[in-house]
């Protein structure tokens, strides 16, 4: 694992490195009492079949709804952008998300 960061009752988020390419964990079970409401969660979800449409992530990524995994994302500052955009989705700031992955027209 190449980085994680987690606080007690805070949503898990790590990189870690898949040999070239890197792959993204957030789990929202560290956080019991953190709940990820619907538009969040269908936010997410939406984002990560797009990244799988364009390629970007493997077709077996996970999209929640408590535990989420991209699977082979190219490289670092990617991998860094669509982390910290999954994690403050889960807290409800979608603007992040849909900068890194912007919705299709």
């Amino acid at each position: 694992m190449y980085g994680a960061a987690q606080q007690q009752g805070a949503v898990f988020i790590a990189l870690e490195r898949e040999g070239p390419r890197w792959r993204i964990k957030a789990d929202t079970l560290t956080a019991p009492e953190h709940t990820v409401d619907t538009s969040a969660y269908d936010a997410v979800r939406a984002a990560v079949g797009r990244l799988v449409r364009a390629g970007q992530v493997r077709p077996d990524s996970y999209p929640g709804p408590v535990y989420f995994v991209l699977h082979d994302v190219d490289s670092e500052p990617r991998a860094r952008e669509l982390a910290a955009a999954l994690h403050a989705a889960l807290y409800g700031d979608l603007e992040p998300l849909a900068r890194a992955v912007p919705p299709t027209p």
